[in-house]
């Protein structure tokens, strides 16, 4: 075998150093994940920003190309996922199919999902079905990374080859196992949604802002997922990157919230305020009025609070017990049912929730119920709860 055939198959045509064959794949890698989260994701699932017609195209190319998956499949996955999230019809949910299946074989989840043509019909509406959609994306959909596998080989020679693995391998990994997986099962949360979504990390360059997943569950038509000061999500610098170069128009971010003073009775603002904001509302009821009177029920026992309840059981206590096993969830609801406050306090939650969550009221009859929850509230003696409606009360979004 010849020398120049031998530099051939190492390194292709172009003849790159590991040094830049990793360059290369930290650039390509990064590209499939905003061709992800910013594309199929925010733009497409939750029609939350919309692209220049040669930025999308280019983004419909490059899922072609790197990852084989039909934007209209993708799409409607994931919005099935949102309609029917932690239950048995969710495609990837760990709470049902487990964390090992999700993490390990979340791409099987993903294959299987898309052969239901039913949800692809219902779930996928409104995706791209140009006539090379039809006829290249869609008909030929593994001829991309065919493609692709073929280029890397000529350009960088077997080096390629190792390059297209890691990235076949890529958006399987991080999106389907890390993010459709440890995004339901650990991590911290700002919301109390009504679903297991964490935020695995407040950063985390290499997926694309996805890891802030309990923010994007509380508020899923947001083009922007980092809501704390302290978050970065590289997926909405890239939107205003392109928004500045008009590539990007932003249609939807989470509504800001502000709280108003000496309001004494809930108005129509606060009202508005809530609908926009119920998980903020369930997450501050857990933290201003529950978390202190669990701290006040240890202290009048002279224990630990972690000795009085354990841990996971605290933290269960803010959806009911939802998640727990059979005989967890009856445990913590015996140690409830001993404890006359505690229940009374998750009553009272449960009420505001169906205030919150309710579908069969107009706006003024939902409103009279607000404002008798909140005069229940004042009335009942209990400080947490009264400093609670007071802020309730408050709630306000900030005008655009």
């Amino acid at each position: 075998m010849s020398a120049s055939l031998i530099d051939f198959l190492a390194g292709g045509l172009l003849q790159l150093g590991w040094w830049d064959m990793l360059l290369y794949l930290l650039v390509v890698t990064q590209l499939t994940i905003f061709t992800v989260t910013l594309y199929l994701h925010r733009s497409q699932a939750h029609r939350a920003v919309d692209f220049h017609p040669l930025v999308a195209h280019f983004f419909r190319f490059w899922s072609w190309l790197t990852t084989s998956m039909v934007t209209r499949e993708w799409t409607a996955v994931h919005r099935k996922h949102h309609a029917r999230c932690e239950t048995a019809d969710d495609p990837h949910s760990p709470m049902h199919k487990g964390i090992g299946t999700v993490f390990w074989r979340g791409a099987d989840l993903y294959r299987a999902a898309r052969l239901n043509r039913e949800d692809i019909a219902q779930y996928g509406k409104g995706c791209p079905d140009d006539w090379i959609e039809r006829h290249l994306y869609t008909r030929f959909a593994n001829a991309g990374v065919v493609l692709l596998l073929a280029v890397s080989f000529v350009l960088f020679g077997f080096k390629g080859v190792a390059a297209w693995a890691i990235q076949m391998a890529w958006i399987p990994f991080w999106a389907a196992g890390v993010i459709n997986g440890l995004g339901h099962w650990w991590g911290y949360r700002n919301f109390e949604t009504t679903d297991t979504a964490t935020n695995l990390t407040p950063w985390a360059v290499w997926v694309g802002g996805e890891e802030l997943h309990n923010n994007h569950h509380a508020f899923p038509s947001s083009a922007k997922f980092a809501l704390r000061r302290f978050e970065f999500d590289i997926g909405w610098a890239a939107i205003r990157l392109l928004a500045a170069l008009r590539l990007a128009r932003v249609l939807r971010v989470a509504p800001t919230l502000r709280l108003r003073p000496n309001i004494h009775i809930p108005d129509a603002e606060t009202l508005k305020a809530l609908l926009a904001h119920r998980f903020q509302a369930m997450t501050d009821y857990q933290r201003n009025v529950l978390a202190p009177a669990l701290r006040e029920e240890a202290a009048a026992a002279g224990a630990k609070l972690r000795a009085l309840l354990p841990r996971k059981l605290r933290k269960a206590m803010a959806d009911d017990g939802r998640w727990l096993q059979p005989d967890a969830r009856a445990q913590l609801q015996a140690w409830v049912e001993a404890r006359p406050r505690i229940r009374g306090l998750l009553e009272q939650r449960r009420r505001l929730a169906e205030v919150l969550e309710s579908r069969g009221h107009d706006a003024a009859e939902r409103l009279r119920r607000l404002q008798a929850w909140c005069a229940e509230a004042e009335a009942s003696g209990v400080r947490a709860l009264q400093e609670y409606a007071a802020r309730l009360r408050g709630y306000a979004l900030v005008q655009a």
